[in-house]
């Protein structure tokens, strides 16, 4: 990641000293990011109210839940700017904050911290502003950070996080359900052998969106489809229900790739 001159930040940034609210894994990545790009961030605690001088940028990486109550409990602090992190979440649960005159904003990174870790680097973040100020506030922090920022409209925030969950901790119940059933067949390091066809996967879905689908319900396989699902029955029959609602999902992409090349 580039390193910025405080002289380089754009104006909100360099005006508005960043507070961020919790100490968890996105906390700790995003305030150390800030950090390395020369913007004036400190790391808090939810109950660290003392620490927040008015006038500045307070960004909660709360929970979902303690949003609006660690809002609640910031907001007589008299920021200028209050945001934060939630997907799902919209400008409302900032409420008790813009009701005392701060501008409200959002920024979720579309990224998985598991080892709060992950770089912000070239990730997408979903921003949004309850005033010009605050959307510009947010636009411009995403840029500090190398993300690539767009708008989700609020009304539609649960959509998009839905989406988001799906790609990332569907995916991970999905791969954790495939090497469940080799480890009850009796197959040793499932994961380490299931990695290099979910990574090639996920590469060629990148590349080629649903053209990328392969197998039995791409060619059309019937007769393979249900001997999986009698396998799946006698080793693991609590995921049968799982393996059906995707085969009808991958059968759907299948039909629907089909007419497409015949258009």
């Amino acid at each position: 990641m580039r390193e910025l001159e405080r002289d380089d930040l754009p104006s909100p940034l360099s005006a508005t000293p960043l507070i961020v609210v919790g100490r968890g894994r996105l906390g700790r990545s995003l305030s150390a990011a800030a950090e390395q790009e020369g913007i004036a961030v400190t790391l808090v605690s939810r109950d660290d109210v003392g620490s927040v001088p008015r006038g500045s940028a307070v960004l909660l990486c709360v929970p979902d839940e303690a949003v609006a109550p660690t809002a609640e409990r910031f907001a007589d602090a008299g920021p200028a700017l209050m945001g934060h992190v939630s997907g799902a979440t919209t400008l409302e649960a900032l409420a008790a904050a813009s009701e005392r005159g701060s501008g409200a904003f959002s920024l979720h990174p579309l990224q998985t911290f598991a080892h709060g870790e992950a770089p912000f680097e070239g990730t997408p973040a979903a921003v949004a502003g309850s005033t010009d100020e605050a959307l510009s506030y947010a636009r411009s922090l995403a840029e500090a950070l190398g993300m690539r920022h767009f708008e989700v409209p609020e009304e539609r925030r649960a959509a998009y996080h839905a989406a988001a969950a799906m790609a990332s901790n569907l995916l991970v119940a999905l791969e954790e359900s495939a090497a469940e059933v080799l480890t009850r067949i009796g197959v040793d390091d499932a994961r380490e052998l299931l990695a290099p066809i979910v990574l090639r996967t996920a590469a060629n879905w990148v590349e080629r969106g649903p053209d990328a689908l392969t197998g039995p319900i791409a060619r059309g396989d019937r007769a393979t489809v249900q001997r999986h699902r009698v396998a799946l029955a006698e080793s693991a029959p609590e995921l049968v229900r799982l393996y059906d609602v995707l085969a009808m999902r991958a059968e759907a992409l299948a039909w629907e790739s089909v007419q497409g090349s015949s258009r």
